[in-house]
């Protein structure tokens, strides 16, 4: 993948992370999205099947973004989570995807009788 951000905005209000790719195509990733697509081993696994679903994050937030060289973005989430890499080709993925893996992460909550919603007592 050759696509570059031109602009990254963080919208705290909102929720939401607006990334601008040098194609002029732009996404606008819900923080709460993010963290559960976090590309991290304790998020995503060591390889497919081991995945770990993610619940209670629809208040997460976003406390700092860090760039990593020219590639990737390390973002910081106020539940303390702060690993993964999230490369430019990653962000693009995740933002080309949106719909279908929103909706596949619902289906698995549904399914495993979770939810969006923080557990009384827990960091978001």
């Amino acid at each position: 993948m050759s696509e570059q951000p031109t602009e990254i905005k963080l919208h705290q209000k909102s929720r939401l992370l607006e990334i601008t790719f040098s194609d002029d195509i732009c996404y606008k990733l819900p923080f709460e999205y993010l963290r559960v697509y976090s590309p991290s081993a304790d998020v995503s696994g060591h390889g497919p099947g081991q995945e770990v679903l993610q619940i209670g994050k629809k208040n997460v937030g976003i406390t700092e973004l860090v760039p990593v060289g020219s590639y990737a973005l390390q973002i910081n989430f106020d539940d303390g989570h702060d690993t993964g890499l999230y490369t430019w080709e990653y962000l693009y993925k995740l933002g080309e995807n949106q719909a279908e893996l929103w909706q596949d992460y619902l289906d698995r909550l549904a399914a495993a009788g979770a939810s969006r919603e923080p557990l009384p007592g827990s960091k978001k």
